[in-house]
């Protein structure tokens, strides 16, 4: 058994990484320490801890660790085990989001220019994030409207040039029309656009224009003219600061009540090319260097895109270890500062500032979206938690439902939960809700600190008047156990409203019914929320009824015959389409199979004879 007292006595005084789990063996976080010893006894002793570290702990049964010869080294095995177990209590990067880069295979004798999300080591020269996907898609029209290279995917010699050589959009190198080197230049003048060295461009497309006016070509000037006008207003479009560093991104917080904001500015070759927000609820009772900590382990440890300097407002205690390990990942020096002064922390400020805003606005449209519900419900309280459930099945079989929670205006999907329907048999879908719904009410009143957490405000059936009754029904049932076994329970019975959500033949929200079967005129603004609402408990419900039924259709009499495991039955099934088939095939034909030798197929056909 593990004694945790124990088990502090032996950690060592050397730099690692530990992992607390709870009863059930999962991870519950992740970190690292230049002395295992002080950092670890620290989670176990009284001091001023956190609301959510203390809840950490209460659920910690054991704890694992492994000793390192640095704290950078700690620093990358602390990052690699969080991305690969994502524990509860640590900083997570959710969204996971990938983000457009402008790519140029410049090894190509014609280069041609697109948008990716993904880089490879393939020789072509990449240029991003572009935060905003618009902000791509605008600089590559523009490219290809000011410069007159090929648009196609794959270069191939043609019996005659496309539409765009004729409309005077492409040089048609498919044909041998231009020289190598003349669309090289073309491609190097777009290398400047996008690597910001407008000045340099606009001193040689001046050049080439005064060139063209002393030869009396014009139209040749004015083309160029133009090219330099259109040139200035991209480049006065992206510059917002004069930041000497090349490639930087800035990094500000912002915290109120209830969540934090993290917004990050991308700054190349001083001009800012976009930004990007995160949310996170669960941090809001952590220091800002510790969030700020996490959020750039997470966030830099898979992105190509690593900047020379990171700029934050607050140091963080381990700047140094974090640097050496960037500065390892992109090859050379990688800088996290936090300026004092001057404009580099007027930007700072700025981007601290953006994250207020964002979040002050965010918090403003949830709290519209629960005031206009409050009114036209007619309720007495702010609706603060939501619940919605769907129905899924396939002829009556394998049905489930979903449930998702609407908390403080925003869709919650880790607050998700799926059922199997355990006492309906057959399709009837108000007694399978009427089901869920006493399940999940008596989860709340036995264990109000469980999984489920608090009983909801309102519950929106997916639905109408149907699914609406079935609800209330549910909710009198459970209100009437509640009666009869215990009597102090008097004036505690739920109360809990019941909406339908019905949709148009878009199917998108119309609109919310009560059960007289009245609609509820609600904004534009509500009704995407809803129809988002909607969509989601659809999806956890289907995507449940779809793995239980697949799981199902692979159980088959392949499972009771020695030597075939899981992949080799998914490679029959695959094959063959049904375990039927597979019985009617010869020795000959189970052999085409991947890893199905004659033994195994023998014994198929034995089986089958049994």
């Amino acid at each position: 058994m593990f004694n945790i007292e124990d088990e502090l006595k032996k950690l060592p005084n050397q730099p690692g990484v530990y992992v607390m789990k709870d009863k059930d063996d999962n991870i519950l976080y992740v970190g690292k320490a230049i002395s295992l010893k002080n950092r670890v006894r620290q989670y176990f002793r009284k001091n001023n801890k956190t609301a959510r570290i203390e809840k950490m702990v209460s659920l910690i049964d054991h704890f694992e660790y492994i000793v390192v010869d640095n704290e950078a080294e700690a620093l990358i095995l602390e990052c690699n085990l969080i991305k690969k177990n994502r524990p509860k209590f640590n900083v997570l990067l959710k969204d996971d989001k990938t983000y457009p880069y402008i790519k140029i295979d410049v090894h190509y004798d014609y280069p041609g220019i697109m948008i990716t999300r993904k880089i490879i080591k393939d020789g072509a020269k990449y240029f991003g994030p572009y935060a905003n996907p618009g902000a791509a898609k605008e600089m590559v029209n523009f490219i290809k409207e000011r410069y007159k290279i090929r648009q196609c995917k794959n270069l191939k010699e043609r019996t005659r040039p496309c539409l765009n050589y004729h409309i005077n959009k492409c040089l048609a190198p498919c044909m041998g029309y231009v020289k190598k080197e003349e669309y090289r230049k073309q491609i190097e003048e777009i290398i400047d656009l996008l690597e910001g060295k407008t000045e340099k461009l606009h001193k040689e497309l001046e050049r080439q224009m005064q060139e063209a006016s002393q030869k009396l070509d014009f139209e040749k000037a004015a083309y160029l003219r133009d090219k330099i006008q259109a040139i200035q207003r991209m480049s006065e479009k992206q510059k917002v600061a004069n930041i000497s560093e090349n490639n930087i991104d800035v990094i500000g917080i912002a915290k109120s009540e209830l969540e934090v904001c993290i917004e990050v500015f991308f700054v190349r070759n001083s001009k800012m090319i976009g930004r990007e927000h995160y949310f996170y609820a669960e941090l809001k009772d952590m220091e800002e260097k510790e969030i700020l900590s996490g959020f750039i382990k997470q966030y830099y440890l898979d992105n190509p895109n690593i900047p020379n300097r990171i700029m934050i407002k607050e140091q963080i205690d381990d700047k140094d270890a974090i640097q050496e390990w960037l500065s390892t990942l992109l090859g050379k020096k990688v800088e996290i500062k936090t300026p004092k002064k001057g404009e580099k922390l007027r930007f700072v400020e700025m981007a601290e500032n953006n994250a207020k805003v964002t979040l002050e606005n965010k918090e403003k449209d949830k709290s519209e979206v629960l005031v206009e519900l409050k009114q036209v419900l007619k309720l007495e309280r702010l609706p603060r938690k939501i619940e919605t459930y769907d129905i899924s099945n396939l002829s009556g079989e394998f049905t489930v439902a979903g449930m998702c929670v609407l908390q403080d205006g925003v869709i919650k999907k880790n607050l998700s939960r799926r059922f199997k329907i355990k006492t309906v048999f057959g399709q009837d879908d108000p007694r399978c809700m009427e089901e869920v719904i006493i399940r999940r009410l008596k989860q709340s009143i036995q264990n109000p600190k469980g999984g489920f957490g608090e009983l909801p405000d309102v519950i929106f059936a997916d639905g109408g008047i149907t699914q609406i009754r079935a609800v209330q029904k549910a909710v009198q049932k459970v209100n009437k156990e509640l009666i009869e076994q215990i009597h102090s329970q008097e004036g505690k019975q739920l109360e809990i409203p019941v909406y339908g959500m019905v949709k148009d033949t878009k199917h998108q929200t119309r609109a919310l019914i009560d059960d007289q079967r009245r609609e509820i005129d609600i904004s534009p603004k509500l009704k995407n929320l809803i129809t988002n609402f909607q969509d989601t408990v659809h999806e956890t419900a289907i995507t449940y009824h779809r793995k239980l039924r697949d799981k199902e259709m692979t159980k088959s009499e392949l499972d009771q015959i020695k030597g075939i495991g899981e992949a080799k039955k998914i490679a029959l099934l695959k094959h063959f389409g049904s375990v039927e088939k597979i019985k009617k095939a010869s020795v000959e034909e189970l052999m085409q199979v991947k890893g199905i030798s004659r033994t195994i197929a023998e014994k198929i056909l034995l089986a089958d004879q049994k």
